[in-house]
C-alpha cells in the first residue's frame, strides 16, 4: 500500500513541478522580451511618432504574438485554432465570452489594431501608461455606458471606419464556471452608439490552459484552444422595435450555442 501511494502522489508533484517551472519560463520570457526587445521602440513610438497610439497598438500586437509563439512552443500538448474568419476582421465591434486571464491578450495578439475596455489596471506602473496610451478605454465601476464612458469613445466611429476592432467581454469579468455569464449593456450600448454590427466570437478552452484564481499554467493534459466567429448580428438600430434586451438575448444565444459545441 505505501508502494502505490507514493506512485500516486508522484505523477501529482511532478505536475506541480512542470507547471511550476512553464509558469515561471513563460512569464520570464514576457518580462524579457518587454524590457530588452519592446521597450525602446515603446519609448521611440512614445516621444517621435505622429500616430503614437496607432504605433502603440501594433506593438502591443507584436509583443503578444511573440509570447503566444513562444507558448505554443513550450507547450505543445496545447493546440490552438483560431478561424481565418476571426483574423480577417477588420473595422469590427466584437464581443466574446470570457474565460481565462488569456482571453484579452489573445486578441491583441490576432489585431493590429484593436481597442478594448479594461478594468483595473489603468493605475499599475508601466502597463497601465502603456493602455492609456493605446487609446484603450478604462471601464468604470458603476457601468460601463455613463457620460464619462462617453466622452471616452467619442472617436470609436474612427476608429472602427480605419480598419479597428474594438473587442468587449460582455460578462465583464472571468466565468469559472465554463458557462456564459451574467451581460453588462455597455457593450451593446456601445454598438447602438456608433450603428455597428456586432460579430460574436467563441472561444474555447482557454481555462483549461491558465485557470482563473491560479498563478501556474496547466501544461499537463491534452488542450485544443479554438477562437471562431459565433454569427454576426447586424441589428437595426433606429428602428422602433429594436430591444437592447432581445439583442443581448440573440448574442448570448449564439454564444451558448458555440459553447456547446465544445463538449
Amino acid at each position: 500500500m505505501k508502494i502505490d501511494s507514493r506512485q500516486s502522489i508522484m505523477p501529482a508533484m511532478l505536475k506541480s513541478v512542470v507547471n511550476l517551472v512553464i509558469t515561471v519560463a513563460l512569464w520570464t520570457f514576457y518580462l524579457m522580451e518587454f524590457l530588452l526587445l519592446f521597450s525602446p521602440f515603446y519609448l521611440y513610438a512614445f516621444f517621435f511618432s505622429d500616430r503614437r497610439e496607432e504605433a502603440f497598438q501594433k506593438l502591443n500586437c507584436r509583443l503578444h504574438r511573440l509570447f503566444f509563439s513562444f507558448l505554443r512552443i513550450i507547450v505543445p500538448r496545447v493546440k490552438w485554432r483560431v478561424s481565418p474568419a476571426v483574423t480577417a476582421l477588420r473595422s469590427s465591434m466584437i464581443i466574446a465570452n470570457h474565460l481565462s486571464f488569456l482571453d484579452p491578450i489573445l486578441f491583441v495578439s490576432l489585431f493590429e489594431k484593436q481597442k478594448t475596455i479594461v478594468k483595473g489596471y489603468f493605475r499599475v506602473p508601466v502597463f497601465g501608461w502603456i493602455l492609456k496610451t493605446s487609446g484603450y478605454i478604462a471601464a468604470l465601476q458603476d457601468s460601463l455606458f455613463t457620460e464619462s464612458m462617453l466622452r471616452q469613445i467619442a472617436n470609436i466611429k474612427d476608429f472602427l471606419s480605419e480598419g479597428g476592432n474594438l473587442f468587449i467581454f460582455p460578462e465583464g469579468t472571468r466565468n469559472r464556471s465554463g458557462n456564459v455569464g451574467e451581460f453588462n449593456k455597455g457593450a451593446f450600448s456601445i454598438a447602438r452608439l456608433c450603428h455597428s454590427p456586432i460579430h460574436v466570437v467563441v472561444i474555447r478552452n482557454t481555462h483549461k490552459l491558465f485557470p482563473p484564481g491560479r498563478i501556474c499554467f496547466d501544461t499537463w493534459g491534452e488542450n485544443v484552444i479554438t477562437v471562431e466567429l459565433a454569427g454576426v448580428l447586424e441589428p437595426d438600430y433606429d428602428s422602433e422595435s429594436f430591444s437592447m434586451n432581445g439583442l443581448m438575448a440573440e448574442a448570448r444565444a449564439l454564444l451558448e450555442i458555440g459553447m456547446a459545441g465544445s463538449c
